[in-house]
């Protein structure tokens, strides 16, 4: 369904799946309650954990949970390299719904793109469960008519160029010490975060 962006805003709010694009590829998205309407769709296994994408990392804060020093090392990463095509997996607090995760609920991916419509999407709606349009296993779907023939009942946004770098963000899990590389996109993050 292509609709214009308040239409798609609301529809997310009330738990509809939507598309939108990112600064890397266009997103799947859900509020993170009813993450299962993703990994129904696009045939995920549920050992695939989704992101959450917010509007600002403030947005962010409460859905992880470590130390001070942790917090002060992960906010120095954000503030180099974000909004942007990076994804922290953090350890997750008790308001991560288990469906984002379900295999590994005690850690979240968490991301803001660099992109404006997805950031005035997001700050209307506050963080949504995401992931990239397209079938598991398949290529990320980069054009608003092929994420609608392979998602019908996805809500995206008309007359809207879905094309950004057609690269994923890079994925960097904290251990507790430092940061492993758990894909690597677009973004060069050393080991020490910096």
């Amino acid at each position: 369904m292509n609709v214009c962006l308040e239409i798609l805003i609301n529809g997310a709010r009330g738990g509809s799946l939507v598309s939108f694009p990112t600064d890397t590829v266009p997103a799947l998205a859900t509020i993170p309650e009813k993450a299962e309407l993703i990994y129904a769709a696009k045939q995920r296994s549920l050992d695939k954990p989704l992101i959450l994408m917010a509007a600002r990392p403030e947005d962010l804060w409460t859905y992880v949970q470590g130390s001070e020093i942790e917090y002060q090392i992960w906010q120095e990463v954000v503030d180099k390299y974000w909004p942007g095509g990076l994804t922290l997996v953090l350890p997750a607090s008790d308001k991560v719904p288990t469906v984002m995760n379900p295999v590994d609920p005690t850690t979240i991916g968490i991301r803001v793109p660099n992109n404006a419509i997805a950031q005035n999407i997001l700050a209307q709606t506050g963080p949504l469960a995401t992931t990239s349009a397209n079938l598991s296993g398949q290529p990320p779907l980069e054009t608003v008519a092929a994420i609608q023939t392979a998602f019908p009942g996805v809500i995206t946004l008309e007359s809207t160029t879905y094309q950004g770098l057609s690269v994923p963000s890079t994925v960097a899990k904290w251990t507790g010490m430092d940061w492993q590389i758990l894909r690597q996109g677009g973004i060069k993050l050393d080991n020490s975060g910096r």
